[in-house]
């Protein structure tokens, strides 16, 4: 009976905080969705790189979650891509811009669970800049070996972060090239 009765209190302690927890997340849920989606707005902005943000198209169904043209003076001049990659940490998403040779001119590593100090160091946009302008006639590295020696520096200890992006960006330029000028 007194096993009984302690198992009836530790159930209703265990009820409790699942309720709370529940009412919690239906609380915050919203204002959780509004801050992921201002920070995917501000993202799409950042790597516009100056053109006119198109209407967002499904991608391919796999890695690539979505295509968005980039638009000067009503031709399309680019696209914004969405690229699922894994790190060291898991999945990753990586916000890209590309040109319509596939070369590309922005990037922007968003959701990821990367170590701290080190692969956490793909958020910083000065991570980016090895690969702006890359894509089209001069390929996107693939492995630390194809870094400079410096570059190669700024990405030791991360190797797998690196990688992951590194294959999403050049995933995301191989898309962009078979799109050619069109959505």
């Amino acid at each position: 009976m007194r096993y009984m009765r302690t198992g009836l209190i530790l159930f209703a302690i265990c009820a409790v905080c699942t309720a709370l927890c529940a009412l919690v997340n239906e609380v915050t849920a919203p204002a959780i969705a509004l801050n992921v989606e201002g920070e995917r707005v501000e993202a799409l902005d950042a790597v516009a790189h100056g053109l006119e943000i198109g209407e967002q198209e499904a991608g391919d169904g796999g890695n690539i979650s979505y295509v968005i043209p980039l638009l000067d003076n009503g031709s399309v001049a680019g696209y914004i891509v969405e690229i699922l990659t894994s790190g060291y940490g898991g999945e990753m998403t990586v916000i890209a811009s590309f040109d319509t040779e596939g070369a590309v001119l922005e990037a922007q590593l968003m959701a990821n669970s990367e170590t701290p100090g080190l692969g956490k160091k793909a958020e910083d946009p000065a991570y980016m800049d090895k690969f702006r302008g890359l894509g089209s006639d001069s390929p996107l590295p693939l492995s630390k070996s194809d870094l400079s020696t410096e570059d190669a520096a700024a990405v030791s200890g991360a190797s797998i972060t690196f990688g992951g992006v590194s294959s999403a960006l050049h995933e995301g330029s191989e898309y962009v090239k078979g799109l050619g000028g069109a959505v």
